[in-house]
């Protein structure tokens, strides 16, 4: 069994050896479609003097980057998605409401081992949320809801596979700071303390 095992791991080094690599060279750019999961933290601040412990859901929806490269292996991105939406609970009440939001991102991140099968990356930048199409129902039915809008850190980790010279599937991670006033009827009643992981897989093409 060991005789035929050797020649076959040998054989597959030497394929992944030879197969082109996928390299990022300054003034190179990136396009990556996936599908994130935006997942916040579990606890999420509360309302009313801190009596009333908010509960906001995970959701998943298709994901958008762009990455430019301002030199070797070190790249200016760009992160977009469809809307998320969450439903907001208050712990011992029920559902309360739900919002959507946007969460466009920007990260300067280094990619390592570039001519690598397998390409770390680790990236640092600036998030911006906006909220929008807040409702409300159960023991906020008919209040005027409202969150604002939120700026905060992010951190971004992930790991190219590559499948061509021009393209890599992408598995990763980040950490946003997202904190938004909670407003009901236009009185601030709290603050919702989102931070969630935001993790995914993407296909990511190579220009």
């Amino acid at each position: 069994m060991k005789q035929k095992l050797l020649p076959a791991l040998f054989a597959a080094g030497l394929a992944v050896a030879a197969a082109p690599a996928f390299a990022q060279s300054a003034g190179d750019w990136t396009l990556g479609l996936g599908v994130h999961q935006v997942d916040p933290k579990s606890d999420n601040g509360t309302l009313a003097g801190g009596t009333l412990p908010l509960s906001i859901d995970s959701d998943a929806k298709p994901s958008l980057t762009f990455e430019y490269f301002l030199r070797d292996n070190l790249g200016l991105e760009v992160l977009a998605a469809w809307p998320f939406q969450h439903d907001i609970s208050v712990k011992g009440v029920g559902r309360v409401g739900s919002t959507k939001h946007l969460p466009p991102t920007f990260s300067l991140q280094y990619h390592f081992n570039d001519k690598g099968v397998v390409s770390p990356l680790l990236g640092v930048g600036l998030n911006y949320t906006t909220f929008f199409s807040e409702d409300t129902r159960g023991a906020l039915e008919g209040a005027n809801l409202k969150l604002g809008d939120s700026w905060g850190l992010a951190a971004h980790a992930g790991l190219d596979f590559r499948v061509s010279e021009k393209a890599a599937i992408r598995v990763d991670v980040r950490w946003i700071d997202i904190d938004t006033s909670v407003r009901v009827d236009g009185v601030r009643v709290g603050s919702a303390n989102i931070d969630p992981l935001v993790y995914g897989a993407a296909y990511v093409m190579k220009f």
